[in-house]
């Protein structure tokens, strides 16, 4: 089993940065990549971004490219998601994720992914 555990969200201004984070622990070892998503009320977990666990390779939605930036850190168990020139459209629940396998499906769609956190809000007004 892996926990994940995210921390770092809030209340910003339409246009300002906020970084979230989220703590890796357990089974770690065999996490092969992590991914945010996010959740606003009333619609589906869209994928953010993801990155692989080993070579950091990288994807993001194209609603978010070029504004926010997916790192990882393996000495910590920790992945990051900085966000920048944010809008109130990025206002949802943020969660991490992570799964074990590089097969088992698309790395956008959220069943694909075997863990995931409690999510934190993100709220960016106008």
């Amino acid at each position: 089993q892996v926990q994940l555990v995210e921390s770092g969200g809030g209340l910003v201004q339409a246009g300002g940065p906020l970084s979230l984070s989220c703590a890796a622990s357990g089974r770690t070892f065999s996490v092969y990549a992590m991914g945010w998503f996010r959740q606003a009320p009333g619609k589906g977990r869209e994928f953010v971004a993801r990155i692989t666990w080993n070579f950091g390779s990288t994807d993001y939605a194209d609603s978010v490219k070029g504004r926010f930036t997916i790192t990882r850190d393996n000495t910590k168990n920790t992945l990051y998601l900085q966000m920048n020139s944010l809008k109130p459209e990025d206002t949802a629940v943020y969660y991490c994720a992570a799964r074990r396998s590089v097969y088992g499906g698309s790395f956008y769609s959220p069943s694909s992914y075997d863990y995931w956190g409690q999510g934190t809000q993100v709220t960016v007004s106008s």
